[in-house]
């Protein structure tokens, strides 16, 4: 079966992708077509988290969605990625240790330079989530441009080898969202995942960011439904990913307080 988007990319305009009737359409779709969900390798998946809703991914449409909607203590890891793979192997290592999901919000552009780490998270039993094509600024752009981008990125990950590893969520770049433009990432089929917290490694030490600032950080945001957003890769060219520093004593920290990490495609199921 052929994905929803390689299907209206090559059957209708712009005009009607950007409709709702297309993005209700695009999660029957999508569903069929990846059909289950891949199960982290050697790992114990974790149990479905109780939505206050309970509707699935119909559900997520319409908001940013920077917590989870549950009472349970419950929290959900993820991962950006748009410069390099510098702390890939210490993150996905530091996950498998500990039978641990997370979701990877992956760029293109990205995907097309780093086709072998796509296949590695998808190998690994993650999500693999949509950052756009080239990181821009949305609202410099034409509705018309957004698409292209959401769909580049779509293509892109999917020609990488994302497989059933990929899910019908978005991420905005710089997290710059507004209403109208979620409603044309809904249309497309795409719940856009946002996030509670940023730990903000991704600034360095240069940044004037550490280890344990980034641990507080996280920590400070942790409530039911969590979000926590982290970044594999470092800015122009360097090695140092305090994010991969970082999570082993997060998630440290999160089970001494009583909260278990949960894969975010749990959300998918009503």
């Amino acid at each position: 079966m052929h994905s929803l988007l390689e299907i209206t990319h090559r059957r209708v305009g712009v005009r009607r992708l950007l409709g709702t009737g297309v993005g209700l359409c695009a999660v029957l779709l999508w569903t069929l077509a990846q059909g289950p969900v891949a199960r982290p390798a050697e790992t114990v998946v974790p149990r479905a988290v109780t939505t206050v809703d309970g509707t699935g991914l119909r559900a997520l449409f319409g908001s940013e969605n920077r917590v989870m909607r549950t009472r349970e203590r419950v929290t959900a890891v993820t991962f950006n990625a748009a410069w390099n793979d510098a702390g890939l192997d210490s993150v996905l290592g530091e996950l498998a240790r500990r039978g641990v999901p997370a979701t990877f919000f992956l760029t293109g552009d990205f995907a097309d330079r780093h086709p072998a780490v796509v296949r590695r998270i998808a190998a690994a039993g993650h999500g693999l989530g949509n950052h756009s094509f080239g990181h821009p600024h949305f609202a410099d752009l034409t509705a018309a441009g957004r698409m292209r981008e959401v769909v580049a990125a779509d293509h892109a990950l999917r020609a990488a080898g994302a497989g059933h590893a990929l899910t019908p969520f978005f991420r905005f770049p710089y997290s710059e969202t507004s209403p109208a433009h979620i409603r044309e990432v809904n249309a497309l089929g795409f719940a856009d995942i946002e996030y509670t917290a940023d730990t903000n490694g991704w600034k360095g030490t240069e940044g004037g960011m550490t280890v344990d600032l980034a641990v507080n950080r996280a920590l400070d945001a942790l409530r039911p439904g969590a979000i926590l957003q982290m970044h594999i890769g470092a800015q122009h060219g360097r090695t140092e990913v305090i994010d991969a520093r970082a999570l082993p004593l997060i998630l440290d920290a999160f089970a001494t307080r009583g909260y278990r990490v949960i894969d975010l495609r749990t959300l998918l199921t009503p």
